[in-house]
């Protein structure tokens, strides 16, 4: 299946679809704390949106599921972590920043309206519309296991699977590698697919990405290629969407006369663009959905779910305590950041 072009395309194709995971998790916090790339570190270097389970801490080690008490995901036994980079808009005026917030990725599905923020989550084990568990049989992440993809470090362009797209309307637009250059009337869409191969030993490594093999080479929800022998285990293809909330600064630039004001909060480029994941689901549950066939959205009911407001409650404590509402002379990080008064509230 090739890229979701619009909103009301996603919701034909949602009908016709037979197998993977989707729902939505709310914001959990945000906050510098990043215990995939840089375990232990109060604060980590840069600025993170992070949705899932209330075992978030700067050091995570162990099974995660089995220490977390709630989660803000629709699916009430996945206790795992997901986060990214969180989104900056650079006033090309002043040189200010101020967050640009998520929103929930629509449609929202079986009963999941009052997600607040966050991203939607996917699992599949083949594509959306097929899971081929009789040639290609997926295996669930053991406790303890993370990875990441992408890299802040990466300016030329990002791996197949990290894309951008520019909302107009109910389009998502054309996907992209590097943030959209003009206004997005609607926002700005992006998307992080995983690497479906692993290893089969290691729960993580030095770089957080040499345990896994990423063969994916295009964009949307098609199948990866088969995995090396170095990396023989097809695990579930994981996948973020998120939508960023960026008209409400449309009107403080200009693309004629302006550049790109959108960035990460590592600042660098888009070709920077990536995502953490921590595993944590309660015992079989993962396992349990990906061996059911020709299912989509919860595993044919084999997963437990919960009321988004149910999901909201959960929450972690400021660990980092540092300002990061309103405008910012520098981000998160790269100095003591100081408020500065503005007259334009986002």
């Amino acid at each position: 299946m090739k890229s979701l072009a619009t909103l009301g395309l996603l919701a034909a194709l949602i009908e016709q679809t037979n197998a993977g995971l989707r729902f939505p998790c709310s914001t959990l916090t945000t906050q510098r704390l990043d215990p995939a790339a840089q375990p232990g570190a109060l604060p980590s270097a840069h600025l993170h949106m992070i949705v899932g389970g209330n075992a978030f801490n700067a050091t995570m080690e162990g099974d995660v599921g089995e220490r977390a008490t709630c989660t803000t995901c629709q699916m009430a036994e996945d206790f795992s972590n997901y986060w990214v980079a969180h989104m900056y808009f650079k006033d090309p005026k002043n040189g200010t920043y101020h967050r640009v917030m998520p929103r929930p990725v629509q449609p929202l599905l079986g009963g999941s309206n009052g997600a607040q923020g966050g991203l939607t989550v996917y699992y599949t084990q083949f594509d959306l519309s097929r899971d081929n568990l009789q040639r290609q049989p997926i295996k669930a992440f053991p406790p303890g296991f993370r990875m990441t993809v992408g890299s802040p470090t990466i300016t030329n362009k990002p791996h197949a699977g990290l894309s951008y797209q520019c909302m107009s309307g109910s389009s998502r637009g054309t996907i992209v590698s590097d943030f959209p250059k003009g206004k997005c009337s609607s926002g700005i869409f992006t998307t992080h697919h995983f690497p479906p191969c692993w290893d089969g030993k290691s729960l993580d490594s030095p770089d957080h990405q040499s345990h896994m093999y990423n063969t994916v080479t295009s964009e949307g929800f098609t199948n990866a290629p088969a995995c090396p022998s170095s990396h023989p285990v097809r695990i579930p293809q994981v996948t973020f969407e998120i939508e960023w909330d960026t008209p409400k600064f449309n009107n403080l630039w200009d693309p004629a006369k302006d550049k790109n004001p959108f960035m990460w909060s590592f600042e660098g480029t888009g070709a920077g663009t990536h995502a953490d994941y921590m595993f944590g689901w309660k015992g079989d549950s993962l396992q349990r959905a990906m061996d059911k066939s020709e299912c989509f959205y919860d595993g044919c009911g084999s997963i437990k779910k919960q009321a988004m407001s149910e999901a909201n409650k959960c929450t972690v404590k400021d660990f980092v305590k540092e300002n990061i509402e309103g405008w910012q002379k520098v981000l998160p990080g790269a100095g003591t950041p100081t408020k500065v008064k503005r007259s334009f509230s986002a």
